[in-house]
């Protein structure tokens, strides 16, 4: 769908509406027997008629590019809280206002100092990324290195967040200069012991006549084992260690991270409070595509708010996210259908509100920004496969690809994914699928959807 179609997406979608898009049950059950057959009218009935559904606020949408034709709508021009579909919208202004790679870090060079400031790029050391260009950088560098923030002009904290979650490793905190990823990663070690249980008076046989016959030599696989022709019983502790990683977001200061600089790079790094000049010498690191992938394939909350920092900095702003959205809005969102309620970059915020045909919208821009499907695909979960559905919207049989490449989002008691759906005629539709205010475990709501997107994948 492209740019010059805009204006007839729009009076389709309300004509859609007008015709029964928007169907009730009742409506699709007066429709005559000819409608009753079509693949359209089966899929209208399957959302209108589910239980699943009922029980909840559900909005869907589903849109053919090539044909410009909503296939179908049910309360699509709701407003619904998006959760991590917001990260469709952090990827887009990427795509329209970043370059190829990110920039990592400004800097400025006054005698014997070299000044830097950050500019949010998230891949600073951080584990998942592997890149130390701009380590070897900052250690190489013979001037004393002075850090400052003044450029930093937001809250470390997103409007909407759930104050609670501080501590979780999905709510790290915006920050002019991450590193580490913004966690501190800690190994734990679980020991599960098996041994025969101790009284005062010994090892806790009955009767205790026996306790001088446990051999705690062991000498066999077996824990315990008594020979067939005596009463020794041998006997082993047994113990099974398992390893796993908590990640604990840390908090900010620029105090904090001079010190954490200075004690990664084995050199002395100071704080500043120093304007940034209007033309500073600047360093890049990843590109741009390894951060859209690490964001939307595990749905990474910290990538994409860092993200919407890096943006401004690129625009020569001071670091804020309501900046570069506002500057989305008003230059590459005009198009949509309604306005969007859009307030951070990774969908933590319940005050984001979007409406399935936004999300069409949305879909059908993003779209337009690549070649072929392959590259934009590639970025993207992909269904049975890889990401957040690696597990849903899988094929079926053996050998067969993906049918559905979308971004999941997911709050308590909401659930939504948009993307794009290829179905077996050839075709590749948009859809999204917005759920509010179920009490049900979310699996249900997903295997629901699930029965709804495999019915598309073979009928249309």
């Amino acid at each position: 769908m492209k740019l010059t179609v805009v204006k007839s997406f729009i009076i389709l979608v309300f004509a859609a509406m007008l015709a029964g898009g928007c169907k009730s049950s009742e409506s699709v059950s007066e429709t005559n027997e000819s409608e009753k057959d079509t693949p359209a009218t089966t899929l209208a009935k399957m959302i209108e008629t589910s239980d699943v559904f009922s029980a909840n606020l559900t909005g869907f949408a589903l849109y053919n590019p090539e044909t410009e034709e909503i296939i179908h709508s049910q309360n699509a021009n709701r407003y619904f809280t998006p959760a991590s579909n917001t990260k469709l919208f952090t990827f887009y202004t990427g795509l329209k206002l970043l370059p190829d790679s990110l920039k990592a870090l400004e800097y400025e060079v006054r005698g014997d100092s070299l000044i830097f400031w950050g500019t949010g790029d998230p891949s600073f050391l951080h584990p998942d990324f592997g890149n130390d260009k701009v380590y070897k950088f900052l250690k190489d560098r013979d001037e004393d290195l002075y850090f400052s923030d003044s450029n930093f002009d937001d809250e470390l904290l997103g409007p909407g967040w759930s104050w609670s979650d501080y501590q979780h490793y999905y709510q790290p905190e915006k920050v002019p200069f991450p590193i580490f990823g913004n966690i501190a990663r800690f190994t734990i070690q679980e020991i599960e012991l098996r041994k025969i249980a101790e009284t005062d008076s010994g090892l806790a046989v009955s009767p205790e006549y026996f306790q001088s016959y446990v051999d705690e030599t062991g000498g066999r696989e077996e824990f315990l084992y008594r020979g067939m022709t005596d009463n020794t019983f041998l006997y082993k502790q047994e113990a099974d260690t398992s390893t796993y990683t908590i990640d604990k977001p840390f908090h900010y200061s620029p105090e904090m991270l001079t010190d954490m600089l200075s004690d990664t790079l084995g050199k002395k790094v100071e704080y500043v409070d120093v304007k940034r000049p209007q033309s500073p010498k600047e360093i890049y690191s990843i590109k741009s595509d390894t951060a859209y992938k690490r964001m939307l394939q595990p749905s990474d909350n910290f990538i994409a708010e860092q993200l919407l920092l890096l943006t401004a900095s690129e625009l020569g702003k001071p670091l804020n996210t309501r900046t570069v959205i506002e500057k989305m809005k008003k230059e590459y969102l005009d198009m949509l259908p309604q306005e969007p309620q859009w307030v951070d970059g990774s969908g933590l915020s319940r005050y984001n509100m979007f409406t399935p045909e936004l999300m069409i919208r949305l879909l059908g821009a993003i779209d337009d920004e690549f070649e072929d499907d392959e590259k934009l695909f590639h970025l993207l979960p992909a269904g049975g496969k890889r990401g957040t559905i690696s597990s849903w919207y899988g094929p079926r049989d053996d050998g067969e690809e993906p049918y559905v490449f979308a971004k999941t989002g997911t709050l308590s008691n909401n659930h939504s994914l948009s993307g794009y759906v290829l179905t077996k005629s050839g075709k590749k539709l948009y859809f999204s699928f917005m759920n509010n205010h179920y009490v049900t475990s979310s699996s249900v709501v997903k295997k629901e959807m699930e029965t709804v997107l495999w019915y598309i994948r073979n009928n249309f």
